[in-house]
């Protein structure tokens, strides 16, 4: 019991070392927001209107050297993996907002973002190893332009400022955060063209709309972030820099309709997990207004089962072998965000 004693002495003193340091009504710097808010109680008979806490923001994203595939392999022998496997492009505008309640010790946030482009850069490739007796032999491929169809991608968050706690020094704010992220895109190819590699057969044009395929990710994340104070050594006014790294456990859902091939279609449900990464810098422009440049790393990979369903062959089966589902989405971008 003495040692258990002597622990516990030694916590109090820490904590109330960091207290003292912290103070009563020390600014609170919200890695999100970027706003410094007193953390002082209201005044008796009085009440601290809610949109006090309350930063929101207009963003535009723009996707880079990015993309979302699957592929699977073939359940009969010889098994070659893969047998097929589609990439799409991501690489276009994104625009929406985001909302932030910042409090003293926390802060909870959302945003939602909806594409502007409507045609993604880039080509969807499709390609097959169908050949069993050379199953690494690619036999088959086409690449089409791509139609990205209303797609958007949503996320909460909540962080908890533990600066403080650590007894770290008062210009790094760092936190621990978890939070949700749901991603949906829509994408339509159309227009293509499909050669064999093998110059068995000449190239086929592929006129019109070719194939539709809806993809889901739901990201159930956890991680750090923090704002870093870099106003002073820059001898600038108002400068934070912006670092955030998280893991998240991930379920994914493909639909994919072949629409040269009637009713045909495939299903993949898959899960794994994700890297994501984000690192930037937020300045003051004028009062309570911020400007923020942010550069955005994501890497996916989820393996699942893959469902065939063909009608008029009277084809409904499930598999698994080689079957993989990834995104890489790497992106740049630009927020003008309010405090009031």
């Amino acid at each position: 019991m003495k040692g258990g004693a002597t622990i516990l002495t030694i916590v109090a003193m820490v904590v109330l070392t960091c207290g003292v340091r912290a103070g009563a009504g020390a600014p609170v710097q919200d890695p999100a927001a970027g706003q410094n808010k007193e953390a002082a109680a209201p005044q008796s008979g009085g009440a601290i209107p809610l949109t006090e806490y309350l930063t929101v923001g207009f963003k535009t994203r723009y996707f880079f050297d990015s993309h979302t595939s699957y592929e699977f392999g073939n359940p009969f022998p010889p098994y070659q993996v893969p047998l097929s496997r589609l990439e799409f492009p991501l690489d276009s505008w994104w625009v929406g907002a985001e909302l932030r309640a910042s409090f003293p010790r926390f802060s909870i946030g959302a945003e939602a973002l909806t594409n502007a482009s409507r045609e993604a850069n880039g080509r969807m490739r499709d390609s097959d190893w169908d050949d069993d007796e050379r199953p690494d032999l690619k036999t088959i491929y086409s690449e089409s332009k791509c139609h990205l169809s209303p797609s958007c991608m949503l996320s909460t968050d909540i962080d908890l400022k533990i600066s403080d706690w650590l007894c770290l020094p008062p210009w790094l704010d760092l936190r621990p955060v978890a939070g949700f992220r749901w991603q949906y895109f829509n994408f339509l190819a159309h227009d293509g063209l499909q050669v064999y590699p093998t110059g068995l057969y000449p190239p086929v044009p592929l006129p019109g709309d070719t194939l539709r395929f809806e993809q889901t990710y739901r990201h159930y994340f956890g991680g750090a972030r923090a704002a870093l104070d870099l106003g002073k050594p820059l001898m600038l006014n108002s400068l934070t820099g912006l670092l955030q790294f998280d893991w998240a456990y991930v379920a994914g859902h493909n639909e994919d309709h072949h629409l040269l091939r009637g009713k045909r279609y495939t299903y993949e449900d898959t899960s794994g997990d994700a890297w994501h990464a984000t690192a930037g810098l937020r300045g003051g422009l004028y009062k309570q207004l911020t400007l923020a440049l942010e550069a955005e790393f994501l890497q996916i990979s989820t393996t699942g089962s893959h469902r065939l369903v063909n009608s008029p062959f009277e084809i409904d089966m499930r598999f698994s072998n080689g079957v993989r589902v990834w995104s890489r989405q790497d992106s740049v971008s630009l927020t003008l965000a309010y405090s009031f």
